[in-house]
């Protein structure tokens, strides 16, 4: 029901120098992450994830896993959520490109079924933060794509759910009709479908 839009930004300093730039997006618990990038004739170099500078930018998640994809062109993964034992995201791409997504679905939230996306790359080196109780998902643009994430919560696979790619009443524009799938996600619930003692709340 919507696409990134940012509505202010804060960034915060290192040493004097630019650290993080971060942007609330249209569902304004999910923020656009910019890490500060230097670079010289060497290439370059940037933290992907700094504790106290998160922090003082509004992201007090405390990460506990680190996770690796490594999908190709067309591949679709999501939507996925953990409930109970909801997990904050910090994602981001190592190599190739990809559309990601996060959609709100917490019961009570004057924002569910909402949805926005952005696209994080390898060259803009943006990060997207996705608190517990959002969805998330991504599409691969490029050849193949390696997406990182970091997980405020362990995998628990019994508390692992998922909502439909194409749900009708989400309307998530995915830049593809006809996506690469696993098994889980071609065959996921309508978020309407979704029994309520499943979903996250407010």
């Amino acid at each position: 029901m919507g696409r990134l839009f940012v509505v202010g930004e804060q960034r915060l300093l290192s040493r004097g120098r630019p650290a993080v730039k971060v942007t609330p997006t249209d569902l304004p618990e999910v923020l656009l992450v910019e890490p500060a990038v230097f670079a010289d004739a060497r290439g370059c170099f940037g933290e992907t994830y700094r504790a106290d500078q998160y922090a003082a930018a509004g992201i007090h998640d405390r990460f506990v896993q680190d996770n690796l994809s490594v999908s190709h062109r067309g591949v679709l993964r999501g939507l996925h959520f953990q409930h109970p034992r909801g997990q904050a995201k910090l994602v981001y791409v190592v190599q190739g490109e990809v559309l990601d997504v996060a959609v709100d679905v917490r019961t009570g939230s004057p924002t569910r079924a909402h949805w926005v996306s952005t696209r994080l790359s390898s060259e803009n080196r943006r990060q997207l933060y996705i608190p517990a109780g959002f969805a998330h998902g991504f599409v691969v643009l490029s050849e193949s794509a390696v997406v990182a994430y970091k997980c405020s919560d362990y995998y628990a696979p019994a508390a692992e759910h998922c909502v439909r790619w194409d749900d009708p009443d989400l309307a998530v524009d995915w830049p593809i009709r006809d996506p690469v799938l696993s098994s889980k996600d071609a065959s996921a619930p309508l978020l309407r479908d979704i029994p309520p003692e499943l979903l996250p709340r407010v």
